[in-house]
């Protein structure tokens, strides 16, 4: 494999492609339409089903529809069509079928702008749609790993047969990096026993999210409860660096993370003694690490491009036990290292005084 210069939304597009990518539906919605266009050709040159739908609305239940068939099936989309698919993305789960989503965050609320933007965080980890449930929720940093993540979607959601969301943000999408593809994989010539692909000689397959006896959907509700229980005992992912003789942690997941890798180098360069967790799996969150970390480190920053959302989830886990300060900026605004930096220095100075 050689390195390439890729878009953030080609990268992840054709990674997926050669992930063994069967179906293609969506929609095109900026910060990543470049994704649809870049598919639009790729797919057809492969033999495979792109289709751009008349909506976020079809294309999600194109997406649902293909899955109950056992295809590797995906789409993408930013906020306002994400919202529109909330709806199919709860049938997915109900229905314990595979399915990839990319949301490349832009900023909100409503229409907002095409800026990036980390404010989907509550409505991606805590449910996604109605019903008692998460989806697996990625949080890639840069071009390669947007690019490796993408096999990794594949895998979580067909092991668990589970919905899993690729979480990016307009500045992923459209930042151009040096990065590996990896090589093209065949499809699969086969399908999952539960899959519906006809019943001739066998005995029908069911695939539905309607349950009418409240007993009957309480057992789908447990049996969905523990497959969240064992995603959370084996799939938590998270970056960490610096952190075992930090006094200051930085939390921060996607760009914000990215942004503080060079602050954690800047304040090493002053004598600042800073370490870094960068969540990469926003759901299941890193839990009883933060927790470790929250008792050996004086207090931390969360840094995101949102009003505070992943912030919370931070607050519950650490407890009171250090101070935490927040630095967040919104409508699409990207942080700066200097800015950060700032609150660094003053958290430290208080810290020792």
């Amino acid at each position: 494999m050689t390195k390439q210069l890729l878009k953030g939304n080609i990268a992840f597009a054709e990674a997926a492609l050669r992930y063994g990518l069967e179906a293609y539906f969506g929609y095109p919605i900026t910060p990543q339409s470049e994704a649809l266009e870049h598919l639009s050709g790729r797919m057809i040159e492969e033999g495979r089903v792109f289709l751009q739908a008349e909506s976020e609305v079809a294309a999600i239940n194109m997406v649902y529809g293909a899955a109950c068939a056992g295809v590797r099936t995906m789409t993408s989309t930013s906020g306002p069509g994400y919202s529109l698919m909330a709806e199919g993305l709860s049938y997915i789960v109900g229905s314990e079928v595979p399915v990839v989503v990319v949301n490349m965050m832009r900023g909100g609320p409503g229409l907002g702008n095409i800026q990036p933007s980390q404010a989907d965080y509550f409505f991606m980890t805590k449910s996604a749609g109605h019903g008692d449930f998460h989806p697996i929720v990625l949080a890639p940093a840069s071009v390669q790993e947007i690019i490796d993540m993408m096999g990794l979607a594949f895998t979580l959601a067909e092991t668990y047969r589970t919905l899993v969301i690729v979480a990016g943000d307009g500045c992923i999408g459209q930042m151009m990096e040096s990065a590996e593809l990896p090589p093209m994989a065949a499809t699969r010539q086969s399908r999952p026993e539960w899959a519906i692909t006809g019943a001739r000689g066998r005995d029908r397959n069911i695939i539905t999210s309607l349950y009418l006896g409240p007993e009957n959907l309480e057992r789908l509700n447990h049996r969905l409860q523990a497959k969240l229980a064992r995603i959370q005992a084996n799939e938590i992912r998270y970056q960490e660096m610096q952190v075992d003789d930090a006094d200051l942690l930085l939390v921060a997941y996607g760009t914000a993370g990215r942004i503080c890798t060079s602050v954690l180098r800047e304040a090493r360069k002053q004598g600042l003694r800073v370490g870094l967790l960068r969540p990469q799996t926003l759901w299941p969150f890193p839990e009883e690490r933060l927790a470790e970390l929250s008792q050996q480190v004086r207090s931390m920053l969360v840094v995101e491009m949102s009003a505070g959302q992943m912030l919370e989830d931070v607050q519950r886990v650490v407890q009171g036990r250090v101070p935490i300060r927040f630095h967040g900026r919104m409508g699409g605004i990207i942080p700066m290292v200097d800015e950060i930096l700032d609150d660094v220095t003053s958290l430290v100075q208080t810290a020792a005084a």
